[in-house]
This record gives C-alpha cells, sequence and structure tokens, in this order.
C-alpha cells in the first residue's frame, strides 16, 4: 500500500480528487446535469474499469451527485492502480450541471 504522503504526492497531478476512508481511498465527487447523465457516466466508467480489471465504488445520491471511490481492496489501500484508473477516468465525459 501507498503510505499516505506517497498518495499525497500522486494527488498532486489529480485535480479535484482526494483522500478519504481514513487516507486509504481516494475520491472525487461531481454535480451531474440529470439522473441519466450520471447513468451515462457510470457506464462510460464501468467500461474503462472492467478493461483494468480495477473496479471503483460508484455512488449516486440526490439524483444528479455523483461520487467514486477508488482503492485497492486486495491490500486494503492505495496502489499506483487506484491512481492509473482515477487518471483514466477523468479523461472520460461528465456532463456537469452549469454553475
Amino acid at each position: 500500500p501507498y503510505s499516505v504522503e506517497d498518495a499525497k504526492r500522486q494527488l498532486e497531478s489529480l485535480p479535484g480528487w482526494r483522500l478519504s476512508g481514513g487516507d486509504k481511498r481516494i475520491r472525487r465527487d461531481w454535480t451531474v446535469k440529470n439522473f441519466m447523465a450520471g447513468m451515462r457516466f457510470f457506464e462510460a466508467v464501468a467500461k474503462v474499469a472492467e478493461e483494468d480489471q480495477h473496479h471503483p465504488d460508484l455512488h449516486l445520491e440526490g439524483y444528479r451527485n455523483v461520487w467514486i471511490e477508488l482503492w485497492t481492496h486486495a491490500i486494503g489501500g492505495l496502489s499506483e492502480n487506484d491512481f492509473i484508473l482515477a487518471a483514466k477516468i477523468d479523461r472520460l465525459p461528465v456532463e456537469e450541471k452549469k454553475k
């Protein structure tokens, strides 16, 4: 598992992601346009995750608030794979709510 210091260094290149779960996970939140936008985003994430065989926790609350948590279950903490998948997720289109 990555140390907290190593994880923080990795997060410097992943804007919007932060430590969560007692510093053993990383999380990012989005506010999407509507429920279906959230579902489309999750479907795109699922495809990338399945290709990598690394599966995040996907959350949808209040029909437009989505967040993703990543960690490596087998080691109970963060690994390089988590940060790689986070970077791939960041390249996916997200229909965010206009501010």
